[in-house]
C-alpha cells in the first residue's frame, strides 16, 4: 500500500503515527509529496479526488482519504483495538476534537502564508485561534481523565494536533493554563513513533 503524506501535515502525521503503533509501518510506503490550496498533485488528486492528504491507496479496493477513515481502517486491519466498543464514542469525539484543532491551525498558517499581507484578516485569524483555545480548555479539563488511561486513537490525535502547535504555532503558548494537558503531552512525546514522525518544511 502506498500512503500520500507530507512532513508538515498534522493529519498525515496522525497516520503515520498509526502505522507505527499497530505494526503497519513495513506494509505502507509512505510517499512525501508537496501539496496545498493552490499546489494540486496529480497523483494525489487520482487517489482523492479533493485533493486532500492523507489519502492511502490500497492493494486491494479503492484509494481510501480522510485521517479517521485511514486509521479506523488501519485499526480493524490489524485488530489493534485503539477504537474499543466499551468507549467508542468517547474516542470518536476526542479525534473528532483533535482533527478540528488541526484544522483551525492548518488554517491560520494558510492566512499568514497563502493570502498577500493586504488580504488577511486578523479577526478571522483570532477567531480559528479561539476554536483551539476552547478545545484546549476541553481537553485539560472534560478529557484529561480520559487521557490518562489506556492508549487509544484518541491520545495519537490529540498528540497529532498539540505538535502541530508547537510546530507551526509555538508562540501562542498553548501550555499556559493547560498545564495537565502539557504534562500529559510531555510524556507521550517521547514515544518512539512520535520522535520518528516530528514534523519538518
Amino acid at each position: 500500500m502506498k500512503l500520500y503524506a507530507a512532513p508538515a501535515s498534522p493529519f498525515a502525521r496522525k497516520v503515520r503515527i498509526f502505522l507505527l503503533e499497530t505494526g503497519q509501518s513495513d506494509d505502507v510506503a509512505v510517499q512525501m509529496i508537496k501539496v496545498g490550496p493552490t499546489a494540486p498533485h496529480e497523483d494525489l488528486n487520482a487517489a482523492n479526488p479533493l485533493g486532500k492528504i492523507p489519502a492511502l491507496v490500497r492493494d486491494e479496493g479503492p484509494a481510501i482519504y480522510d485521517s479517521r477513515v485511514i486509521c479506523r481502517f488501519l485499526d480493524a486491519r490489524a485488530d489493534a483495538g485503539l477504537y474499543p466498543q466499551s468507549r467508542l464514542w468517547e474516542v470518536l469525539t476526542l479525534e473528532a476534537t483533535a482533527d478540528a484543532i488541526m484544522e483551525a491551525a492548518v488554517l491560520i498558517t494558510y492566512e499568514a502564508r497563502l493570502r498577500p499581507p493586504e488580504k488577511r484578516s486578523g479577526d478571522w485569524t483570532e477567531a480559528q485561534w479561539t476554536k483551539i483555545a476552547r478545545a484546549l480548555s476541553a481537553l485539560e479539563t472534560r478529557w484529561i481523565s480520559h487521557l490518562s488511561g489506556p492508549m487509544d486513537a484518541g491520545h495519537i490525535a490529540v498528540a497529532a494536533a498539540l505538535g502541530y502547535l508547537d510546530f507551526r504555532h509555538d508562540a501562542r503558548g498553548w501550555r499556559k493554563g493547560h498545564e495537565a494537558l502539557a504534562g500529559w503531552y510531555a510524556g507521550f512525546a517521547r514515544r518512539p513513533s512520535m520522535v520518528a514522525t516530528e514534523p519538518t518544511d
